[in-house]
């Protein structure tokens, strides 16, 4: 994998040298500047995926660093440190084009949190996503078959238009993919890309990170914080899993799509925004209106262009190809020089149901590229990742349905009384364990793929006594 380039530019030598042996730590490469002049002489000569600066430095100040980093290259992430977030000046550096503010002092894990999410947003913005040939791409849609080749010709024809679009499809088949190759292919390709995802977060904050506060809004906020919108302005909004959003900021939504103008929470001035609204969901749009959990209006609002994603197991023919991509993608993390697999693996792999869609294939692949190597991976192989990594059609694995049937038992019986605690209890030591071992140690990397924070995932390797060492024989 390659090295992620930050640039951080900070005038006190001890703070610099501290952040940037907390950073290389990391994995990260670090390049230092001590005058904001200098940090953008070294942004324009050199290509780096993130800059941190600080907000007063000689020279050239952090906010317009800031300013001028954003108008030349609007896809780098900055991220401005400062004593002074309850000013209008931290503020206004995010509305200049900052990703994001941290208020000193603050934690490692602050910092290395925030700066994953904003490199995730850069890579979802610069990484570029291809439609079909996907033989040197990481990031692509992969298959040739005829509802892909239906899927690839409705992009070409909704990229290039404003129109909002709904993309629909189960979990797993790659609705995001799709969200990034139409701001990809559109006329705002070189503004920014912001993607939320509206199930991951919690209800009274999403208001708040949507269309941001005023400082006083509420409990706890003790600064303007400039939401999701403002930061798209000009660009793209991606809302992944649209249909958990809750009635009133349905309402509000509704009314930025509308009006085309947002409102601060706690704030009266109305805010022009000109973003192009993409969102998807895997939920039953039509039975949650009638339901009543979903607003009708906001529904056609959203639904201008909709586009479905099929199941996996809609086009089985795709699964070589699909195979082979993931073979490629995951070789070089897991140390494999030339990743093959037999075509009875392969064979028993289309033969398969595949609930959890295209997800469940790349997991699948990637754990039996793990216990093949560097060997072939052998219908052996195939069959006991799939037995126990997997579920069935429409059911969990055999495995962990008897597990279910003798906790509900018990619960009936009133031998136990929380058989959602219980399950959580008995099954997240594996989930964290078989995380952490993928990862081959990487805290940081097995925390991102489980979505949470590095601290949570350093705390649950303690308390179930799990070491992160990489174990190669295992």
């Amino acid at each position: 994998m390659m090295l992620r380039k930050i640039l951080l530019v900070e005038d006190d030598a001890s703070t610099a040298s501290a952040l940037q042996k907390v950073l290389r730590a990391e994995g990260y490469e670090v390049d230092l500047a001590d005058r904001g002049d200098e940090g953008l002489a070294q942004a324009t000569a050199r290509a780096f995926d993130l800059v941190l600066t600080d907000l007063k430095l000689p020279g050239l100040n952090g906010l317009d660093l800031a300013a001028q980093l954003h108008a030349a290259q609007p896809k780098l992430p900055i991220i401005l440190m400062t004593a002074h977030g309850t000013t209008d000046t931290a503020i206004e550096a995010t509305k200049l084009g900052a990703y994001e503010y941290l208020l000193k002092p603050f934690e490692a894990d602050e910092l290395l949190d925030l700066v994953a999410s904003a490199l995730a947003q850069s890579r979802l913005m610069t990484e570029c996503v291809e439609l079909g040939e996907a033989r040197f791409a990481r990031s692509a849609i992969v298959g040739n078959s005829r509802v892909m080749q239906n899927l690839y010709k409705e992009i070409g024809r909704v990229a290039a238009t404003p129109a909002t679009v709904l993309i629909r499809g189960a979990t797993g088949t790659g609705k995001e993919l799709i969200a990034r190759a139409l701001y990809q292919h559109s006329d705002r390709a070189e503004k920014p890309f912001i993607a939320v995802n509206c199930a991951a977060i919690p209800e009274t904050l999403l208001e708040s990170e949507l269309f941001g506060h005023e400082r006083g809004a509420f409990t706890g906020a003790q600064a303007r914080r400039i939401g999701r919108f403002e930061q798209a302005h000009g660009g793209t909004l991606f809302l992944d899993e649209i249909g958990d959003l809750n009635a009133n900021t349905q309402s509000k939504l509704l009314r930025v799509l509308q009006e085309k103008c947002i409102q601060r929470l706690g704030g009266d001035p109305v805010l022009p925004v000109d973003v192009r609204v993409l969102a998807a969901t895997h939920r039953d749009l039509e039975a949650a209106i009638n339901e009543r959990e979903f607003r009708e209006d906001l529904y056609y609002r959203l639904s201008v262009v909709t586009i479905h994603l099929p199941a996996l197991s809609e086009r089985a023919e795709d699964i070589p190809e699909l195979v082979r991509f993931f073979l490629q993608r995951y070789a070089p993390e897991l140390g494999v020089e030339a990743p093959s697999i037999q075509p009875e693996a392969i064979a028993f792999l289309q033969e398969q149901s595949w609930p959890g869609n295209v997800r469940e294939l790349e997991n699948v692949v990637r754990q039996a590229l793990l216990l093949a190597r560097p060997f072939a991976i052998r219908l052996d192989h195939a069959q006991q990742v799939v037995a126990r990594a997997r579920k069935p059609a429409g059911a969990a694995s055999q495995t962990h349905t008897a597990y279910l049937a003798d906790l509900l038992a018990r619960v009936q019986r009133g031998e136990e009384q929380n058989a959602h605690a219980k399950m959580i209890a008995d099954l997240e030591p594996e989930l964290f364990a078989q995380a952490i071992r993928l990862a081959q140690g990487n805290q940081a990397k097995a925390a991102r793929w489980l979505g949470v924070t590095r601290l949570k995932m350093r705390e649950k390797l303690t308390q179930f006594g799990i070491h992160p060492a990489h174990d190669p024989g295992r």
